[in-house]
């Protein structure tokens, strides 16, 4: 509480401090002056005499500038012309000279000084204040037309030094999918068949418009999404936490053009499960509404095979389980918020989120198992059906401020954000046991688990950026998150006669937990000449407290503060090629599952229990980037990284005597501990070519060595591999409007993600009662690869409508294989989620753009929004 105290004290010097150094805005009317001039005209082409519409028209009048003591010109108002080329300015000052500047895309820029003829008539001042500029004739420029026809169409891709920009407006394969989909086809990332994603072997930390989020990547439509951002490396601005994965920043959309405008689409793929969608935004004045919802109907059919040997001391165990299962379900998402143009200078941002979902879960488990005994063979099999109920819901709220100071670039934004995630779930299992001959053994009941949990997530954030000059610029921001947590299971058997289920005592789990995390950062950078420096540090701190209720046990622990530096150095060699050298520190605390000293029994033949000894990991990573655009629509980027962590967390298995004093027999646990250290090398390298006018292709190529020493961990020995993963994206826009995309991936064989919870195979998807929980630490994933294909129709005026088809794994290649080898077994896993799914989507735009829409007269309103989203 103290720590939090002197950090609220410090926040709130740090807005009173930032407070007394607005200053006066130069742009204030002078005293006296009156501000009733009104004038309007219209802007035709020289050539056409044809109205421009969409003309930006700019007032400027030359003041003194409070804040340099200089005469400059200021910006007074700010109109776009209507269809008709008509604009119209009310609420100027009378007195003086202005500036009138027209700029127009396709025509050369004009500039006239105009004023009012308050001197010439004085006894007429207020008709005198009304001046009608004509016919302003703009010259056509056919050059930049023909520029345009190349910047209004962006790139797939957009590559920068410090991150990559995957423009999703662009892809038409991830038309009426989710997050999930948009993954697929980034360079950097790899995405296995149930949806996780790591980048460079790792997995990322997820943002959305820049702040961490805890909605999870199934749960964000495809049609939301403008772009995401790509950061391998992210500086001292960024949170630390995580470790070494960087930072995949999800960019919803949001329109703020004057007008209204929206989407309506619907799909439907061939196992029949329908989806529509819309979003609608609106810009009148100082408000700019934005809405959006969707609801998305699945189903996910899996093929699953387990193959294991037990080694049971003197017996060993042979299993072999496959299984069909099959989810089917939905989920709604919604979204709507505003921003509120205060002024010119503040603007209010408010939003909403809320995602509901249902989805059933239905298996057939055939189980196989043979028991070598004393040279004697045991053989048994068992079938285990399953009935999963699961539901969730999320609901989140953001506020936000920004604040745009006199000096260009000079702004504070502040913001605070809240999300909450409750989630319940019933499974019903059923086994019928047989012996070597087939005969049903015995039936011992029904078995149900119930369960569900309540996430609360609370971030506070404040940024300040200071050019101090044309040159240099710092850059800082405090933060708190807090997240709530409870979570409770209860396990119940059936009786057999009166079909009642009892609830299993001393194996329920009820727990709870909170944890927080402070955080400062500073950067400061400076560009001389062709070279450019930023230098950031970033402190933080945490502490965590959690109550085993159902054991009445407290736990609790505080991580000290901790420093995390980085630099970026970066050194223009011409105008096409460009050079970067980064470093950081980050951090991986570990989670309160991992560190819970409690014994799991939903396996009772892989139990997993926590270690509360367990150590946070640090990971220093260091980057050289080479950038060349070598000629228009060609580039490429090279990037040379290294990762040391040390103290990594990692799973293990050790044998003990079993906590059930009923039981005196030994088991297997499943626990935690920190690794000596790992380290990675790579080398990445992405490629961007539009090899003709109808053909672009980008390749992304990923060559890396993970080498893990965890000999301190008993049973466990150091393990190294060497891996490659390749990327494809080829679009072709073809005649008659049609496009097509074909992408492909390959992932050589790779070590296990050290940091992953249970191996393939377990949970709702699959597991099994023989158990198929992995060593993370000696297994490793085997070769995958796949083609997805899709076909695109723009049809109406302007493209309006378009029709999609999309085919997934079209050679039924992408599956999940895993090996794992421990002292005590040996296991492979298989898998393999929904091949050759089709689906088919329509999707319409609407939208006008014209500000004679609402019937205003003047934009000063429209004016006041340009200026402060200008920044």
């Amino acid at each position: 509480m103290t720590r939090l105290f002197i950090l609220l004290i410090t926040l709130l010097m740090h807005f009173a401090n930032l407070s007394a150094q607005t200053g006066a805005p130069g742009n204030r009317p002078v005293a006296g002056q009156m501000n009733i001039g009104n004038m309007y005209g219209k802007i035709i082409g020289l050539n056409s005499q044809k109205p421009v519409e969409g003309a930006s028209i700019q007032f400027l009048q030359n003041r003194l500038d409070t804040n340099t003591k200089k005469k400059k010109d200021i910006i007074l108002a700010t109109i776009i012309t209507t269809k008709k080329g008509e604009f119209n300015i009310e609420g100027l000052p009378v007195n003086g000279t202005f500036k009138l500047q027209v700029s127009a895309i396709g025509y050369y820029s004009y500039e006239v000084k105009v004023s009012f003829d308050i001197n010439s008539k004085p006894g007429d001042a207020f008709n005198a204040a009304v001046k009608d500029l004509g016919n302003i004739k703009l010259k056509e420029n056919e050059k930049e037309l023909e520029n345009v026809t190349v910047i209004a169409n962006k790139p797939l891709l957009e590559m920068y030094l410090d991150k990559k920009v995957y423009n999703v407006e662009k892809d038409i394969s991830t038309t009426g999918g989710t997050a999930v989909d948009v993954m697929k086809n980034i360079p950097s990332v790899n995405v296995d068949i149930d949806g996780n994603v790591t980048m460079r072997n790792a997995s990322p930390q997820i943002f959305i418009d820049g702040r961490p989020s805890a909605l999870s990547l199934d749960q964000i439509p495809a049609d939301q999404i403008a772009s995401v951002e790509i950061i391998t490396n992210p500086s001292a601005k960024y949170d630390a936490s995580g470790g070494g994965s960087g930072i995949l920043n999800i960019i919803l959309k949001k329109n703020r053009k004057a007008g209204y405008n929206g989407n309506l689409r619907t799909n439907i793929d061939s196992r029949g499960r329908p989806g529509f969608g819309g979003d609608i935004n609106i810009k009148q004045n100082k408000i700019n509404f934005f809405g959006a919802g969707m609801f998305a109907s699945r189903k996910n059919i899996s093929t699953v095979s387990s193959n294991r040997i037990d080694f049971l001391g003197a017996d060993t165990a042979k299993i072999l389980q496959k299984n069909n299962p099959v989810n089917k379900g939905y989920f709604a998402f919604g979204r709507a918020g505003l921003d509120f143009f205060i002024d010119n200078r503040n603007t209010l941002t408010l939003s909403a989120n809320m995602v509901r979902g249902k989805f059933d879960v239905t298996d057939l488990l055939n189980i196989y198992r043979d028991t070598i005994r004393n040279f004697t063979t045991i053989s048994e099999s068992a079938i285990r059906s399953l009935y999963a109920d699961i539901s969730f819901k999320n609901t989140g709220f953001r506020a936000g401020f920004k604040h745009n100071f006199a000096r260009e670039g000079r702004e504070l934004t502040a913001d605070a954000n809240f999300n909450e995630s409750n989630n319940t779930n019933t499974s019903d299992y059923s086994s019928r046991f047989y012996d070597a001959n087939g005969n049903p053994k015995p039936f011992a009941g029904a078995e149900r688990a119930t369960g569900g949990g309540n996430t609360r997530f609370y971030t506070v954030q404040t940024d300040y950026v200071n050019p101090l000059s044309k040159t240099q610029k710092i850059e800082t921001g405090l933060r708190i998150a807090a997240r709530d947590y409870n979570s409770w299971n209860d396990n119940y058997i059936q009786n057999p006669v009166t079909k009642q289920y009892i609830l299993i005592p001393d194996i329920g789990v009820q727990y709870k937990f909170n944890d927080v995390v402070y955080a400062a950062y500073s950067t400061y950078s400076q560009q001389i000449k062709n070279f450019s420096y930023q230098l950031g540090l970033r402190v933080e701190s945490s502490n965590y407290q959690g109550n085993l209720i159902s054991k009445n046990q407290e736990f609790s622990n505080e991580f000290p503060l901790s420093i995390f530096p980085s630099v970026f150095l970066s050194q223009k060699i011409n105008q096409q090629q460009d050079i970067q050298v980064n470093y950081s520190r980050k951090i991986n605390r570990p989670s309160f599952f991992q560190i819970l000293p409690f014994v799991d029994f939903s396996d009772s033949l892989n139990l997993s229990v926590g270690n509360p000894d367990l150590l946070p990991e640090f990971t220093n990573l260091a980057e050289i980037s080479y950038s060349n655009q070598y000629k228009p629509g060609h580039s490429f980027l090279a990037s040379l990284y290294g990762k040391n962590t040390s103290n990594l967390i990692t799973r293990y298995q050790y044998k003990a005597p079993n906590t059930d004093p009923t039981k005196p027999d030994s088991v297997i646990y499943n626990s935690y501990a920190n690794a000596s250290r790992s380290y990675t090398i790579g080398l990445e390298l992405t490629g961007k070519n539009k090899l003709t006018k109808w053909w672009e292709i980008t390749s992304n190529l990923n060559f890396f060595d993970v080498t893990l020493e965890a000999k301190n961990i008993s049973g466990v020995s150091n393990s190294s591999r060497f891996s490659w993963f390749a990327k494809l994206n080829n679009s072709f826009s073809l005649p008659k409007n049609y496009s097509i995309q074909l992408t492909g991936d390959y992932q050589a064989s790779t070590i296990l993600p050290v940091n992953s919870g249970r191996g393939s195979g377990g949970g709702m998807y699959g597991g099994g009662m023989f158990g198929q929980t992995q060593n993370i630490a000696q297994g490793y994933i085997l070769p995958v690869y796949g083609v997805d294909i899709s076909f695109k129709k723009d049809f109406l005026k302007n493209k309006a409508a378009s029709l999609t088809l999309q085919i997934n794994d079209i050679f039924r290649s992408r599956t999940y294989e895993t090996h794992a080898e421990t002292v005590y077994f040996i296991q492979d896993n298989y898998r393999q989620r929904d091949p050759q799914v089709v689906r088919l989507n329509f999707s319409w735009r609407f939208g006008k753009f014209d500000v004679a829409l609402f019937k205003r007269k003047n934009m000063k309103g429209e004016t006041d929004s340009m200026q402060g989203m200008g920044q």
